[in-house]
């Protein structure tokens, strides 16, 4: 992009609101000098050319030392668990108390929310890498005139995490730790019974069936790999990735188990949702919860999945919650 298109827009998030005048006027006064990322034939630092990076082939530093990223799960989680230098992540609203604490501890500053990530706060950390998912794409004229910016354009979290190795320099390490994800994920499959589990989101709004599929989200993935069954209602071949029952198709969800999740960065755990769903008649004629084998599980977890932390605690709830020992 040119630096006559940046600047104008530049101008216009600073007329929309989205920029402070303190901010635009450093930006523009600054002849937009932080600059974009340098084209591959440019490149003197390193070329990145994963296939799941927006724009690849692309120019980023080598071993960058400063960098934010802009969502608080996949691009958070797995840099911390890479040992990457984040300096700055949209924290405030996260479910995964875990990873959060985690992030406080080394300092990580709050950029706002993902949605909306504020670019004086990005500035003031003089980051040197900006990182993050394709969403954060209608902010990259803008985020790219401050650092070199890497948007992951996958959703599959094992490919996100190999992205993340390719922009960062670190594969091997990336290798190394999903070998003892596998060798966990081979012990376990001996262990999983037969027995059919279901999964439940309640939301102030409505019911979610995350799916085993080809595209199921994360921790789903992870009951996948490790040979879970779940109900027909909540396996197909297909790409679909969630479904939303409504009270009657709730007894679709027939599992012999069945665990639930509540909210998930919303406030239903504290609306009274929880409750009435709890309450209701339809939900206790579920054949798990009429045999009294439901198990609530934590939404930082399976909702804000980041990554292989996340993927061995979502392996913890297997472990303790689905495999029969004698």
């Amino acid at each position: 992009m040119g630096d006559a298109r940046a600047l104008a827009e530049l101008k216009r998030s600073q007329d929309d609101g989205r920029l402070s005048n303190a901010v635009a006027g450093f930006l523009i006064a600054a002849g937009l000098a932080f600059g974009s990322a340098a084209s591959a034939n440019e490149c003197e630092d390193s070329v990145v050319e994963n296939e799941f990076v927006l724009g690849a082939p692309i120019c980023l530093p080598s071993a960058p030392e400063r960098i934010v990223v802009l969502d608080p799960t996949f691009s958070l989680g797995m840099s911390l668990e890479l040992g990457l230098p984040v300096v700055g992540a949209p924290i405030f609203d996260m479910s995964d108390a875990v990873l959060k604490s985690e992030a406080v501890s080394l300092g990580v500053a709050d950029i706002g929310s993902m949605a909306q990530p504020s670019v004086e706060a990005i500035v003031a950390l003089q980051p040197d890498l900006i990182l993050g998912s394709v969403m954060a794409e209608p902010y990259l004229p803008i985020l790219s005139q401050i650092a070199p910016v890497a948007l992951v354009t996958t959703s599959d979290w094992k490919e996100y995490y190999h992205a993340i190795g390719a922009v960062s320099g670190t594969s091997a390490e990336v290798e190394g730790a999903f070998a003892e994800y596998d060798a966990r994920v081979t012990e376990l499959q001996n262990q999983v019974p037969d027995t059919v589990v279901s999964v439940l989101r309640i939301t102030d709004w409505d019911f979610q069936v995350y799916l085993d599929g080809p595209n199921a989200y994360g921790p789903f993935d992870v009951l996948r790999d490790v040979g879970v069954k779940r109900s027909q209602y909540e396996t197909t071949e297909e790409t679909e990735v969630v479904k939303r029952p409504d009270w009657e198709q709730l007894a679709a969800l027939d599992g012999d188990m069945l665990l639930y999740i509540v909210g998930g960065a919303n406030d239903s755990d504290v609306s009274g949702r929880h409750e009435e769903v709890l309450n209701n008649p339809l939900w206790q004629l579920l054949p798990a919860v009429a045999a009294g084998d439901v198990h609530r599980v934590d939404p930082g977890v399976w909702m804000e999945f980041s990554g292989l932390g996340s993927a061995h605690r979502v392996l913890d709830d297997v472990e303790h919650l689905i495999v029969v020992r004698e």
